[in-house]
């Protein structure tokens, strides 16, 4: 039973947030008159004197004594004597932990957020060094158009700073406060909600209390941020993984972040990046485990409930290690601006520019436009060349109203430089949102 009860293993990790908790509410019970103030100052420094120990590593853990709450109150209990039972006056375990629970994620929430704008900034670095570097933009991995490195680069930009909102916003609505809610019901004991509210750098206290004690949506708002979050790191993972290729070669990988093989010494296996994929799979197991644990729990606190955080810490750990991770990478790394440029020009890349110059000089219908571009990329296809190395007289064999000047658009630099479009790929309108992301982060 001891075994299985204990949580104190994992649950340690909120000490400071439990001792941070209780301080604020032995200063609420002693303004409230519920305690002597000499009683709650004890406390206060009390509590000041196990959370030292705890940080240097001479507080002794005990499983007999469950979880953090209890070795914390018990310890108080050694250093200053009987005043520490008067601490848990208007509260519960229940209470406490969903307390110490949020606070925990809050602060998760705030590192995260320096992890993406560390990340954004990274990105938007790359962005700039390559702003007008041609590359081949995919669909199905097959070559579609050309893009600009720093279009790609601005691609992952965009979805970073939505992850970035979506913490902000799950900080935003978690951001109330349990303490007080006591076991289910709230407290006969005349406490005041908002002080400890206030001092814990909550909006407000939480309205319901069995709502308090009972909700875990904020640490399921939590996972469901990280693992969207998650998806993208993995995406790019990816992309890295195939691109650092000696079959692609679009972008070196330094040193720091990949390794080589035990037998073959040409290797540079990208292993940062291929780890950052791999663990993106806890952080989705989280994120369905804790909905198991939720999913059928009547109201309001069942035992059930000390299944959340290991879940929770584990995403979190592994999240900020692959942000690390992938920021190092993203800094680190060289773009081979050769080899993606030819890899742009490859594929008949610039067949929609050929459609699309069909329509606008010689007023074809774009579906009209689209049957005589696939009929010169087949002729081009069966000469073994792409379509910029048709000859003219190649071309208009096909459509007698083709023109010289339809080589302008069929050089990827033209074709990058024209889809001038808000949020295209032309140089120009990469730097533009490069400025817009460079002033909104200051």
């Amino acid at each position: 039973m001891e075994a299985i009860n204990a949580s104190i293993s994992f649950d340690q990790r909120l000490a400071a947030q439990d001792i941070a908790g209780s301080r604020a509410h032995a200063a609420m019970l002693a303004a409230t008159g519920i305690v002597e103030p000499s009683d709650a100052e004890a406390m206060r420094e009390g509590l000041l004197t196990v959370l030292s120990e705890i940080e240097t590593g001479y507080f002794a853990f005990s499983t007999a004594l469950e979880d953090i709450h209890m070795n914390v109150e018990a310890r108080l209990k050694e250093v200053i004597g009987d005043a520490a039972g008067r601490l848990h006056t208007g509260r519960s375990r229940n209470d406490q932990v969903a307390t110490d629970f949020r606070l925990w994620v809050r602060d998760q929430l705030d590192a995260l957020d320096g992890a993406l704008d560390a990340l954004i900034r990274a990105l938007l670095d790359q962005a700039e060094a390559g702003a007008d570097w041609v590359m081949p933009g995919f669909t199905h991995l097959q070559t579609a158009q050309p893009v600009t490195w720093g279009h790609h680069m601005m691609a992952y930009v965009e979805m970073f700073a939505r992850d970035r909102s979506r913490f902000a916003d799950a900080r935003a609505r978690m951001n109330e406060s349990p303490l007080g809610a006591a076991a289910l019901a709230g407290t006969s004991f005349p406490i005041d909600r908002q002080m400890t509210a206030d001092a814990l750098g909550f909006d407000r206290p939480m309205a319901n209390s069995l709502d308090a004690v009972s909700a875990r949506d904020f640490a399921l708002e939590f996972l469901g941020a990280a693992s969207i979050c998650a998806m993208h790191l993995s995406r790019m993972a990816e992309e890295l993984v195939i691109w650092s290729s000696a079959q692609f070669r679009f972008v070196t990988l330094s040193d720091r972040f990949s390794t080589g093989s035990s037998i073959m010494p040409q290797k540079k296996n990208p292993d940062a990046a291929e780890l950052i994929r791999a663990k993106i799979g806890r952080i989705f197991g989280a994120n369905v485990a804790l909905m198991m644990v939720m999913k059928g729990l009547p109201l309001a606190y069942s035992k059930d409930m000390q299944e959340d955080k290991e879940q929770v810490f584990d995403a979190a750990d592994n999240l900020m290690l692959a942000l690390a991770a992938m920021t190092g990478m993203v800094s680190d790394m060289q773009g081979n601006r050769a080899a993606l440029e030819v890899a742009a020009g490859s594929g008949f890349s610039t067949a929609t520019d050929l459609a699309d110059w069909l329509v606008r000089v010689l007023g074809l219908p774009f579906r009209d436009a689209h049957h005589v571009t696939g009929s010169l990329v087949a002729l081009a296809e069966a000469k073994g060349v792409d379509l910029p190395d048709l000859t003219l007289d190649e071309m208009t064999s096909v459509h007698d109203g083709i023109t010289a000047l339809v080589y302008d658009v069929l050089g990827v630099h033209n074709s990058v430089a024209s889809r001038t479009s808000y949020g295209g790929t032309a140089p120009s309108q990469v730097r533009a949102q490069m400025a817009r992301w460079r002033k909104i982060l200051g």
